[in-house]
């Protein structure tokens, strides 16, 4: 497969939610694919479609200290967040070169289409949570630092501008 190059921010389709997936085929097989090879070269935790300019409602996330266990999923929705929150720094390769520290639930219950095309309910917890958190995010046209007070999001957006 191949990485494909993230949009940059401001590009409007990161503000844009992304279309359900119908059915898993081999076509959606393949932007997964892409997907990993595109996230592994960041390196990241994990990509939403839309990052690269997809706009169909796919992520996939390998938070794993070793690598090679990456959730596939389409349509994801979070069932359950935990009451207790977890801060943990967010980056986005859409915006390079800045970052900030984003307190999301610290586990969710999220369901989606695997890639075998079967529904699936799966806990995540840790920076794995954090990852699904942020590419349910992209799918529904959100950044990570919309989770930002405006007077934050204005600094950081700066500091992009400068670093870029």
């Amino acid at each position: 497969m191949s990485v494909r190059p993230c949009i940059p921010w401001p590009d409007k389709r990161l503000r844009s939610p992304a279309a359900p997936v119908d059915a898993i085929t081999d076509d959606i097989r393949a932007i997964w694919a892409d997907m990993i090879d595109t996230m592994e070269a960041m390196p990241g935790v994990g990509l939403a479609a839309p990052q690269i300019g997809v706009m169909l409602r796919l992520a996939v996330v390998d938070a794993s200290d070793n690598r090679g266990q990456v959730v596939r999923m389409a349509n994801p929705e979070i069932l359950h967040a935990s009451a207790q929150m977890r801060s943990h720094d967010e980056a986005s390769p859409n915006l390079p070169g800045v970052w900030a520290s984003i307190d999301r639930p610290r586990a969710v219950t999220v369901r989606f289409i695997n890639d075998t095309g079967v529904p699936e309910d799966r806990d995540f917890v840790g920076l794995w949570a954090t990852s699904v958190q942020h590419q349910i995010d992209h799918l529904n046209g959100k950044m990570y630092f919309d989770h930002l007070s405006k007077l934050k999001r204005d600094m950081l957006l700066r500091r992009a501008r400068k670093a870029g």
